[in-house]
């Protein structure tokens, strides 16, 4: 329907509404889907007619129309059968669940399953999740805060809550002002004028009485074909003196999304929602030639002019207005240039052109670029080092598609068009102009591993971005073929695909935003060659944004480092560049910066700082702006030599900019904070730094890395910045350091030292709740939700801490601040495993936990059970000894498949669906001790207590390698239960956390070779157990002399240590110690230890410091071995 007629349609509402017709007003409503009215909505849902909220829910949506639908639909149907069980009206229960709930088994299976469960209940409040429904009416209500929620959440309806404010009778005022005027017009007026006067056009050409007589009949065809179409209607007061209004704005920049099917206006440089004209962007304002009444947009100091929406009927001349905006401001009004990196500090010779840079998220020295032959470089800033080099190769050309197999022998040269790191830096992705995507893996030094190979493009890919919706790391790639696709960056696993553009898609831009109650919106903006914009939430593959860039330009777009201002930066074929801030709360253009050139040769790039800077590389310079004044704030040459259109990018805290150059390399600049950046100890990256703090400013090695300027020459440029200052004047912009450098001493405090924790005030510790009999806790982990620890003990008994979602814990998670509750089923049961007659002592307990965190897999020497986690019913108990189980991992594809390891040394491939075993794999001598699946590598690594490491592949089932673990010293017997030896798989899939009760090492599958490793000092006793952070950056180690350590796991440094007496009762006759260790799977800084004297402790560094200490620097020479046969004595620093 047409704006038009949507009002009209409100002004009925309102009529209908003040006759009391309200079945008619909800009709209305539904059948024309403008106006959500949620006070009838809650009535429905308040009285539980489930029909009606559903009939009334389906005019507006569908189920299957976006996930807040779908969410809404399935809150709504299972309430309804919550309350036929509660009524213990089976049959009803029955039907709602396989006419109304099982929709919803296609898109979560499991889900389904648990609402099955609960016919098998004697009453459903046993299950866990539903243990505080307390009756029907505080159900429904809880029930209609979630769904207020999601109706405020779904893109398709919150545009509809809000009724337009109308003067009480509107309809009947305009029906009588209509009256009024039209008789006071004519030329025979009637006092009292009827109604039917305005079912035509009126007419002065006759008296008013001849007109009333001539009226034609009013012919019954309102639901006919006669009517006619809304575009047909003649504006309201078309015969008048009056012009139509323009249309109203939309009213968010977040609403592009709520109207997926809509084709919208163009807009050149102007608000959203208004047609331009494509010269909207004039080069001079221009003086209204009219008073129209239309809303005007202000930006400060602004000379860009915009064409209004012209009114019907109205030319172009009349409706040119200078355009400007009075918002709020973003923090202060103005910033000192000194803030922004101006000063040259060093050059890098790259040896051809660059076209992409990044700076490592957290080694800020850390430099990525991407060259226009392919090359991509990892440099050390700090050591003016190039840590690593690779060409453009394909790695595995028989898996690539027969077009690109032809093009590669004619021409196997290719061009680098984006290089980034992941959010975490553990990986970094490389888009090539033919098909290709690289994702490497990076673990410091010259450490540089292939991770993934992606065909992504039919032809050049032209950008790459990484994004982490729902906590899963994605690559999202947009390409010549005009697509842009989501792939999975651990597996490769394309995810989505989005279509919609009709040229090469240039440039992608993910991101999220959080509404007031905390809801998430992840989409994808799109640029593309012919200058559109898109956008694409991740779950509806309809386009919900089509506009138009400012100018028609290729552009991209960028959010400031805090995720609330949106930029755009490009230019079109005409050379005219635009850098404009959107408002993505109304949808237009907030500021048009002034000082582009207007003759680009290319693309120009730009990056934001601070959430303060705006910075492009345009006419052979880099210019700046603050975000919140449109005029140009400098401009820097950086001692000339740039292209007419340089590459630029800041690090993280804009403390670096890096500038392309015309002679292939890479200048640079620095303010006085980076300046101290590059001269600190401990921001080197990873295992770079060659030098020490006091030899940061001394003269450079004779590594011929490129034409580093940073040594003997950098105080003499720091000395020369003042002088230089910038080309718009602010020559106090810099302050003199050469001086302050050469002067000040070493500072002492920047001297790395280990963190040691001593005392419970310097960390968080909380002992877990237990009334239980003191037993030693054997094996311990999160759940997967991470909002619950399970234990299992030496007596078998499982202990379950769950934490309550309130206001000090809003979230739900396990944390040291919030005491959990032991909790235990309505019924009192506990899950207990089958124990045998052997020794408890040679008993090695194993536990292993469904994805979806319903049932746990566990035994304690006898049979393996299978438990309901909700109920902690065992739900059947199968392989009885011998041999017994030791360890038991679920297979990551398939729940329903498990390895387990025995102490026969044999591992049995396990199919429980089918109670088959369908393979059984021997190559260990002595029991199995861990077991770990890899989903890049397809394969299962398994460890045993003869100090072997083995590989199998999954889809044969065979052994691919093994290989016996280096022990550092003699006398380590095998068969002790301290001398198991346990393996993890990094988050990249590749490398292996090994761990012994001598030393920690990391191994690299599939051939197993042995990358690092790290021996414990004698006094600490054996280590008793160690596990990866969420995040595999840091390692958690425990010893048996009851301390704790945490590593980094890159260069396996001991940061931190954790002594006993900081989470440890002091008791000289307990000897307790973590047999232990479980890391939390979201939260990268918080673990659990099991004690061997039983009883359960979560820690967590303080609010203040909120890590476990910094890695320390590496001196040269030293650090972990990378060799297998390295001494202890080396092995830790």
């Amino acid at each position: 329907m047409s704006l038009l007629s949507r009002d009209l349609v409100f002004l009925v509402l309102q009529f209908l509404d003040e006759e009391k017709y309200s079945d008619s007003v909800h009709r209305l409503e539904k059948e024309s889907g403008y106006f959500f009215n949620m006070s009838y909505f809650e009535h429905l849902t308040l009285n539980g007619d489930w029909d009606e909220v559903e009939g009334y829910l389906s005019g507006f949506t569908k189920v299957d129309d976006n996930r807040y639908s779908m969410k809404m639909f399935f809150e709504i149907r299972k309430q309804k059968y919550l309350e036929a069980l509660d009524m213990n009206d089976r049959p009803k229960a029955v039907d709602i669940l396989m006419k109304d709930l099982k929709v919803f088994s296609t898109s979560n299976v499991d889900i389904f399953k648990e609402m099955t469960l609960l016919l098998s209940l004697e009453n459903f409040r046993q299950h866990e999740h539903l243990s505080t429904y307390i009756d029907t009416n505080s159900a429904r209500t809880i029930l209609l805060l979630e769904l207020k929620k999601l109706i405020e959440a779904n893109p398709l309806l919150r545009e509809k809550l809000y009724f337009p404010s109308l003067q009480n009778s509107r309809l009947r005022t305009m029906i009588n002002q209509g009256l009024n005027w039209q008789h006071h017009l004519c030329k025979n007026p009637r006092p009292n004028p009827e109604i039917k006067t305005l079912f035509v056009d009126h007419s002065c050409g006759q008296s008013q009485q001849n007109a009333a007589q001539t009226l034609p009949p009013i012919p019954n065809t309102l639901f006919g074909a006669n009517v006619p179409n809304p575009g047909g209607f003649l504006p309201l007061m078309a015969h008048g003196p009056f012009q139509s209004a323009p249309s109203p704005l939309p009213t968010s920049f977040a609403g592009w999304m709520a109207n997926s099917q809509v084709l919208h206006p163009s807009v050149s440089a102007g608000p959203i929602g208004f047609t331009l004209n494509n010269t909207a962007v004039l080069k001079r304002p221009r003086t209204p030639t009219s008073d129209n009444a239309v809303v005007d947009f202000q930006i400060a100091n602004s000379e860009h002019v915009l064409k209004r929406a012209r009114p019907f009927g109205m030319s172009d001349e009349g409706n040119i207005i200078p355009v400007n905006f009075t918002g709020p401001s973003h923090g202060q009004t103005s910033y000192s240039s000194n803030d922004l990196p101006k000063a040259v500090v060093m050059t890098l010779n790259q040896g051809s052109a660059v076209r992409s840079m990044d700076f490592h998220p957290l080694q800020q020295s850390l430099l990525l670029v991407g060259t226009n032959t392919g090359e991509i470089m990892v440099w050390a800033l700090c050591a003016q080092e190039r840590l690593a080099h690779r060409t453009f190769k394909v790695w595995d050309l028989g898996a690539c598609s027969a077009t690109l197999q032809t093009s590669l022998p004619n021409d196997y040269s290719a061009t680098v068009n984006r290089v980034i790191w992941s959010p975490d830096g553990a990986l970094f992705g490389v888009a090539y102009s033919k098909h290709i995507v690289h994702i490497y893996s990076y673990h410091g030094g010259h450490d540089l591993g292939n991770h993934l190979e992606i065909e992504a493009h039919a032809g050049s890919v032209n950008d790459l971005a990484f994004s982490c919706p729902n906590e899963q790391l994605f690559a999202i790639t947009c390409g010549e073929d005009r697509l842009v696709k989501v792939w999975d960056a651990i597996t490769g696993t394309k995810q989505f695909t989005f279509e919609g553009h009709e040229a090469p898609v240039y440039s992608i831009c993910p991101h999220f935003k959080e509404d007031r109650q905390d809801t998430n919106y992840q989409y994808i903006f799109a640029t593309s060659t012919d200058g559109k914009i898109k956008a694409w939430l991740y779950d509806n593959s309809a386009c919900i944004v089509d506009y138009n860039a400012p100018g028609y330009s290729t552009i991209t777009l960028a959010y400031s480092s805090d995720g609330k201002r949106l930029f755009s930066c490009g230019s079109n074929k005409e050379g005219d560049s635009y850098l404009v801030e959107w408002d993505d709360n109304e949808g237009a253009i907030k500021r048009s910066y002034l000082g582009l050139g207007m003759q680009a040769t290319g693309i120009v790039q730009f990056d934001t700082t601070k959430n303060r800077f705006l910075a492009v590389g345009d006419e052979f310079s880099v210019k700046f702006w603050d975000m919140d004044n449109v005029n140009l704030l400098a401009t820097v040459k950086a001692e000339g030599g740039l292209p007419a259109s340089p590459c630029i990018r800041f690090n993280k805290e804009g403390k670096l900019l890096a500038v392309s150059t015309n002679e292939n390399g890479i200048k640079i600049l620095a303010n006085t904070d980076g300046v101290d950046l590059l001269r600190t100890v401990e921001n080197r990256p990873f295992e770079s730094s060659r030098a020490a703090s006091a030899d940061i400013i001394k003269s450079p090695s004779n590594k011929n890395f490129g034409a580093g300027t940073l040594g003997s020459s950098f105080t003499n440029r720091i000395g020369s910045m003042a002088s230089r200052g910038a080309t718009n004047g602010d020559n106090q912009s810099l302050v003199d350091l050469k001086s302050r450098m050469a002067d000040e001493p070493t500072d002492k405090s920047r001297i790395w030292k280990l963190m040691e924790i001593n005392e419970s005030t310097n960390c968080q510790s909380l002992r877990l709740p237990d009334n239980l009999a003191a037993t030693k806790v054997i094996r311990l982990m999160y759940t997967n939700s991470g909002n619950a620890i399970l234990a299992l003990s030496a007596n078998a008994v499982h202990n379950l801490w769950k934490w309550p979602r309130n206001e000090r814990n809003p979230s739900g998670k396990a944390n040291a601040g919030v005491l959990p509750q032991l909790w235990q089923p309505a019924s009192g049961i506990l899950m207990t495993n089958d124990i045998s007659d052997a020794d408890p002592e040679d008993v090695i307990p194993c536990i292993a936990l469904s994805k979806n965190d319903s049932y746990v897999m566990s035994a304690s020497g006898g049979k393996i059970s299978l438990f309901n986690m909700m109920t902690f019913k065992t739900m059947t108990t199968f392989m009885a000894p011998p041999p017994a189980a030791t360890f038991l991992a679920f297979h990551p594809q398939d729940n329903n498949v498990i390895a387990i390891g025995m102490d026969d040394a044999t591992i049995q491939i396990y199919n429980v669906r089918l109670d088959e075993v369908k393979s059984k794999l021997k190559g260990h001598q002595q029991r199995i001790t861990g077991l770990s699946f890899s989903n890049t590598l397809n394969v299962l690594l398994s460890s045993g207590a003869d100090s072997q490491l083995c590989v199998w592949s999954t889809d044969v089932w065979e052994k691919i390698s093994s290989k016996y673990l280096h022990t550092p010293g003699p006398g380590v017997r095998a068969d002790s239960p301290l001398a198991d030896t346990s393996v993890q798989f990094h988050q990249d899939q590749k490398h292996v956390l090994v761990v012994h009760e001598t030393q920690i090492a990391i191994y690299e599958a599939p051939k197993l070779d042995c990358l690092k490793q790290w021996a414990p000092r004698e006094a600490r006793g054996p280590i008793t157990y160690a596990t990866y952070s969420c995040d595999s950056l840091s390692i958690y180690v425990s010893f048996q002399d009851g301390s704790l350590g945490v590593l980094t796991a890159a260069t396996l440094q001991l940061r931190c240590q954790i002594n006993p007496s900081a989470y440890l009762p002091t008791n000289p006759s307990s000897k307790a110690y973590p047999l232990v260790i479980a890391a939390h799977p979201t939260e990268c800084n918080q673990f659990a230890v099991g004690l061997s004297v039983g009883g359960v402790h979560v820690l967590e560094p303080t609010e203040s410091e909120a890590k476990w200490g910094t890695s320390p620097p590496l001196e040269s020479g030293g650090g972990p071995s990378t060799s297998a046969a390295a001494s202890s004595d080396h092995l830790e620093r």
